[in-house]
């Protein structure tokens, strides 16, 4: 499973790494270039090092929700799903090759975006394997929701209802271009509640070592939902809901 998703995504390679990696582009010019520019520098770095971050979480959560969502939904319209249920994998190994398959999807979008963001002078690495750490369970994260949107969806409609309606205001209101010390008292508060402001807080943590939230509490919520929609998809798979007529 996870060889075959790995093989459709570079398929179709503009759409799945070129793409994103060009909208990438296109922020960090615009909030790190140009905006940037008149910026001075925060947090001892300067502002476009500061964003680079935030870009990149918005782009590998996009790419692996997507790769899940897309890979699901389509077998389930197809019924190419039955193939997958009359093999003897486990619900687990479902899973596995799923969110597997996903998380390697964003892994590369991540590594194509630090690419470029090489050209503008916007990666540092200060934690490297905190870095691939973050990018792992961020994806697996989305990769996750976007089973539980695809077994769902009725329709290709419905299929972007939680990623317009949810994860992109999230996404926005969860400091991914701006610091919780630039907020009203009271909106730093709420924005502490959002769990997206501990994705991109674990990503800017991992990449120039500066951390707004205490980083044992993010790690502590990332795991808390990979184990949690984790055991949620794989009883959903078991259940056999909206995959088994």
């Amino acid at each position: 499973m996870l060889r075959r998703e790995v093989k459709r995504t570079l398929r179709v390679v503009v759409q799945t790494l070129v793409a994103p990696t060009v909208s990438a582009a296109l922020y960090i010019f615009i909030f790190g270039t140009v905006i940037g520019s008149r910026i001075s520098d925060f947090a001892g770095v300067p502002y476009i090092r500061f964003v680079f971050p935030g870009v990149l979480m918005l782009s590998i959560i996009n790419a692996s929700f997507a790769s899940a969502s897309s890979a699901l939904y389509f077998m389930r319209f197809t019924r190419g799903i039955e193939e997958i249920l009359i093999t003897p994998f486990s619900y687990l190994e479902m899973l596995i090759g799923f969110v597997g398959s996903a998380v390697v999807r964003a892994l590369m979008v991540a590594f194509l975006i630090l690419f470029v963001g090489l050209g503008f002078g916007a990666v540092s690495l200060v934690h490297p394997l905190g870095f691939v750490f973050y990018v792992s369970a961020i994806s697996a994260i989305f990769a996750m929701l976007g089973i539980v949107v695809a077994l769902w969806a009725e329709s290709f409609e419905q299929l972007q209802v939680l990623n317009t309606f949810f994860i992109t205001p999230m996404t926005y209101l969860g400091g991914i271009f701006y610091s919780i010390t630039m907020l009203p008292p009271l909106a730093a508060s709420i924005t502490r509640f959002n769990p997206f402001f501990y994705f991109a807080n674990g990503i800017r943590s991992s990449m120039i070592g500066y951390t707004e939230a205490d980083p044992t509490l993010g790690i502590v919520i990332i795991s808390t939902l990979v184990i949690g929609l984790g055991i949620l998809v794989t009883q959903l798979f078991k259940r056999g809901w909206k995959i088994r007529s």
